[in-house]
């Protein structure tokens, strides 16, 4: 399997990969308008034999009230085709993911996800923080992952999503 960055190639094929996984649009029109919006991301897709399996989008997201500037990113959506799922592609998407944020300078990465899969890589729920997330969700399913040990102590707050996650 490799890894690697998003090419403008890859876009029908990373639609495909998120209508599989989630079984409607949702989650590829949200890919698709986050591009389409000029946003920051990070996009990796894992392929096999140059056939695209999975698919994985990191944002940038603002936590309100914070005066020191925490470069912090979204993980949303993650996905893997359903013929190649429970095979750990979704686990090195994200390891991979991360590295990548923690190159670029990100300080924390938040995911609202399954609550027994994404502990398994280093999340936490964000209320440990004190930070909470600008939809409502159960507090297990909010997540947060510091890439720079410490860089949450003494912050608080909200995170608000790039527009384009209220659209679709």
């Amino acid at each position: 399997m490799n890894i690697r960055e998003e090419q403008p190639a890859d876009i029908e094929k990373i639609w495909r990969v998120n209508t599989d996984a989630f079984e409607s649009e949702a989650e590829a029109s949200l890919v698709n308008a986050l591009r389409n919006n000029g946003c920051t991301y990070i996009s990796l897709v894992a392929e096999i034999a140059n056939d695209i399996v999975g698919h994985i989008l990191f944002t940038p997201v603002e936590l309100t009230g914070d005066k020191h500037n925490l470069k912090i990113m979204g993980l949303a959506p993650m996905a893997v085709s359903s013929s190649h799922q429970n095979k750990g592609i979704g686990s090195q998407l994200v390891k991979t993911g991360l590295e990548h944020c923690g190159t670029r300078g990100y300080d924390a990465v938040v995911v609202l996800g399954h609550p027994h899969y994404y502990p398994r890589l280093g999340f936490e729920p964000s209320v440990k923080y004190g930070i909470k997330s600008e939809f409502d969700v159960p507090d297990d399913v909010f997540m947060i992952l510091e890439l720079s040990p410490g860089c949450l102590n003494n912050h608080q707050g909200v995170i608000k999503y790039h527009e384009a996650f209220n659209t679709v």
